[in-house]
């Protein structure tokens, strides 16, 4: 007798659809996958953009992973409420920004808080405020080796950049940043070339920084797809977040990785509004949807072809329209997990094929106040 597949719950009539389900079994495997690749957790930096969640911060904290990436205050408010040694907020902060990030210093004072840098400008308007407050703030360079969204391009200003951090006696330099989200190269060694020649003219600005007496701490490089290539250089330290929970757009891309599905949506049929049409319950509010066709992977049948979209509604047409009676559920993996999760207050725990709780996405939202 075959056994249940993975995601299906014994009795989906205890979850309102559309819901957000995450697995802790497989997301424990994904976290071991990590520490795998990177050779220990001592070197990982996970992002927790993707899901949010002090309890998978929490599974991770178990294995003696203790330095997280965050990309908004309440993700960073989110660290500090869970004891973490280092949280880095990889976004550089405006003023008013940096009002907020220096409270929660105070608030975690046993989670070392740092930030990124890109010019000139911004150092200036940190370093004041650390001079007028008494607060060293601790900083990365933020680098630009290809993407070309934040971080300053590698070359001799930004290693005279990387002086004045390390120089000015209100910021304690931390080291580089360097984020390669342009790299997504589906053929491994097509991937790792792609890093090694985007890489290049940071190795030379490394050596410019060592040519003037200065010494880089540490150095934070890649995401996810780049995970497995950096992770070869030993002189990195590594950045994954998409790992913790995967998703169909990841996992039908780069089949290197090992990494597992942990988290899927429940929907149903609510209408069939014509002959071969189905519709679920499975709208823009509810899934990612910034890209094209197809928004998900469904789980239960793949004979079904996704033909639009609305903010309630994901509408279908099925060969065999027969076997989707209104009311069925159906499962879903995301094409991209981190803007679906961030949909839901809560995600239901499935243990074994069964509900067993629920945890919060409570760094889910921008609104700091309700996080320290």
């Amino acid at each position: 007798m075959n056994a249940i597949p993975w995601y299906l719950l014994e009795s989906p009539q205890e979850v309102l659809s559309p819901a957000l389900l995450f697995y802790p079994d497989r997301i424990r495997e994904n976290i071991r996958e990590m520490i795998k690749i990177a050779g220990s957790a001592e070197r990982l930096w996970p992002h927790v953009k993707t899901h949010k969640n002090a309890d998978i911060i929490r599974l991770q904290q178990e294995v003696g992973i203790d330095k997280f990436k965050c990309s908004t205050l309440a993700e960073a408010a989110l660290l500090g409420k869970c004891g973490v040694k280092e949280a880095v907020l990889a976004m550089q902060p405006t003023e008013v920004h940096l009002d907020h990030f220096l409270k929660l210093a105070q608030v975690y004072p046993d989670t070392g808080f740092s930030t990124l840098v890109d010019n000139e400008l911004t150092l200036s308007m940190i370093c004041d405020k650390a001079r007028s407050t008494g607060h060293k703030i601790r900083l990365w360079l933020d680098v630009n080796n290809g993407m070309n969204r934040t971080g300053i391009l590698p070359g001799s200003r930004a290693a005279e950049l990387f002086e004045q951090i390390s120089k000015d006696p209100g910021t304690d330099c931390m080291g580089l940043h360097i984020y390669d989200g342009h790299i997504h190269d589906a053929d491994p060694l097509v991937r790792e070339e792609s890093c090694r020649r985007a890489m290049e003219p940071v190795r030379v600005m490394i050596d410019e920084i060592a040519s003037r007496g200065l010494r880089i701490d540490k150095i934070i490089a890649g995401g996810s797809p780049t995970f497995p290539v950096h992770a070869k250089s030993k002189d990195l330290d590594l950045s994954p977040g998409t790992t913790l929970l995967w998703d169909a757009g990841y996992g039908n891309k780069y089949a290197d990785m090992q990494f597992k599905p942990a988290a899927a949506l429940l929907t149903r049929v609510i209408s069939k509004p014509a002959p071969h049409m189905l519709c679920t319950d499975l709208g823009h509010k509810s899934v990612a949807s910034e890209m094209s066709f197809p928004r998900v992977e469904l789980l239960t049948d793949d004979q079904c072809e996704q033909v639009s979209q609305s903010e309630e509604h994901l509408v279908l047409k099925s060969k065999d329209p027969d076997r989707y009676p209104i009311g069925k559920p159906m499962y879903a993996l995301p094409i991209h997990i981190c803007p679906t999760v961030s949909k839901y207050a809560r995600a239901h725990v499935v243990e074994k094929n069964r509900i067993t709780g629920s945890w919060s996405i409570s760094a889910r939202d921008h609104d700091l106040e309700l996080k320290i």
